[in-house]
């Protein structure tokens, strides 16, 4: 599985590569987001694969991090898209 970098407004989206293309799995907003997709997948401990690159390649910020950035102009102007 792999966790790509937040989004401008949190979440990471999370993707497997199956039969030849990548199919997305949804939006994790946590770890336990994350549990949920990798049962799915089949992992039978999910919980204990986060940090298995093996498992989950975590891209764009650190592993378990969720948090996304308001757009840069939004903020500038002290409002929220």
């Amino acid at each position: 599985m792999v966790v790509h970098r937040p989004t401008g407004s949190g979440g990471r989206r999370a993707t497997v590569h199956r039969h030849g293309q990548d199919v997305s799995l949804g939006i994790a907003y946590s770890d336990h987001d994350l549990v949920v997709f990798l049962e799915a997948a089949g992992a039978a401990e999910p919980d204990s694969v986060l940090d298995d690159p093996q498992w989950v390649e975590w891209r764009g910020k650190p592993a378990h991090e969720f948090g996304g950035t308001w757009p840069r102009a939004a903020t500038a102007r002290g409002q929220r898209p």
